[in-house]
């Protein structure tokens, strides 16, 4: 038993640490987020708040993986929530929308059973945890960006933002939450830079690393790069089918060829070489390269067209969610299985 144990363990141990890798930040944000509210709150209702939050989060993921979008783990942060990363922008309005909607229908589902075994098991704490998951599906359907409102609204009708920022600021006075008032504001300021301003489309860039194998660059060793080294690459730029963006390059001289993707839709300034140097590694020599793609983001006029049809669907998907979360919190409330909360 033993022995198979270490065989395994020898011939998996590679993947094992990958996967522990992997799952080591989201593990451990957990962790710490259920000890800072565990200083507030009980432990067993520390635990079932950021459970109900991490259900949330994967109901993002699960979206995300059915419309192809790469996205992070979901990332844990006291007090404010949890989050996760698209590394790839939607190609249209109504990924992102799909992508945002997928967080608060599993969030539901997830209070929902709660909801569900409070009754069956006659828990008070699993009624509060219910209606706190209730409260904070339905806070994140506030149309403002970057909640999931904001991103659904794209597809429903921007005009939706403009009745987050109005009603926003109500929810900031009634609520008293520091939390709203900040996401507020970097939205406000994010449609002012928009649409007023129009003071968006900053320049940006992506560095990225590549190696290659001195032997096969067979050059002299006066003509090699120094890390101080800089030149223009010439580049081309095309869309895969799937919407990723791509910007390849080379350097006839050193036989060298990369490819970058880039995070969003952009015009591409120019490509340069910024760096080089000579490191050893167990394979042999390598010559590291590392290159900057400068790029602005291209606002796609396409991007917000959605047909009616679609419009209705997310609309009503939308409205119906905000509805039936709203009736489950007055139900809550009124049959008092659980406090007020403010």
């Amino acid at each position: 038993m033993i022995g198979a144990a270490l065989l395994f363990v020898v011939t998996k141990g590679k993947t094992l640490l990958l996967l522990l890798s992997k799952f080591a930040a989201p593990l451990v944000s957990m962790a710490i987020t259920v000890g800072a509210y565990a200083l507030l709150s009980p432990l067993w209702f520390a635990v079932g708040l950021v459970l109900l939050i991490f259900v949330h989060e994967l109901g993002h993921v699960w979206a995300a993986k059915r419309k192809g979008v790469p996205v992070s783990a979901p990332l844990f942060i006291p007090f404010i929530g949890a989050l996760i990363t698209m590394k790839r922008h939607p190609k249209d309005a109504v990924t992102e929308a799909y992508i945002a909607m997928g967080g608060p229908l599993l969030g539901t589902l997830g209070a929902l059973l709660v909801y569900a075994a409070g009754h069956a098991w006659e828990l008070p704490l699993l009624f509060v945890l219910a209606n706190v998951g209730f409260i904070l599906n339905l806070f994140n359907l506030v149309p403002i960006h970057p909640l999931d409102g904001g991103r659904i609204a794209a597809a429903v009708g921007r005009w939706l933002w403009l009745l987050g920022l109005v009603g926003g600021l109500g929810l900031i006075v009634w609520l008293r939450s520091w939390l709203l008032l900040l996401i507020w504001a970097l939205f406000a300021w994010e449609l002012y830079q928009r649409y007023v301003s129009r003071r968006g489309n900053k320049p940006l860039s992506i560095v990225g690393v590549y190696e290659l194998p001195l032997d096969r660059v067979q050059m002299p060793d006066w003509f090699m790069p120094s890390s101080t080294h800089t030149r223009e690459l010439s580049y081309t730029t095309y869309c895969r089918l799937t919407g990723e963006q791509l910007v390849q390059f080379d350097w006839t001289a050193m036989r060298f060829r990369g490819e970058l993707e880039l995070p969003v839709p952009a015009i591409v300034q120019g490509v340069q070489l910024v760096g080089a140097e000579q490191v050893d590694k167990g394979g042999g020599a390598l010559l590291r390269l590392k290159v900057r793609v400068d790029y602005v983001k291209h606002d796609n006029d396409r991007y917000y067209v959605v047909s009616a049809a679609t419009r209705w669907t997310y609309g009503a998907a939308y409205a119906g969610l905000a509805v039936f979360l709203i009736g489950m919190i007055w139900h809550i409330q009124q049959a008092q299985l659980a406090p007020p909360i403010r």
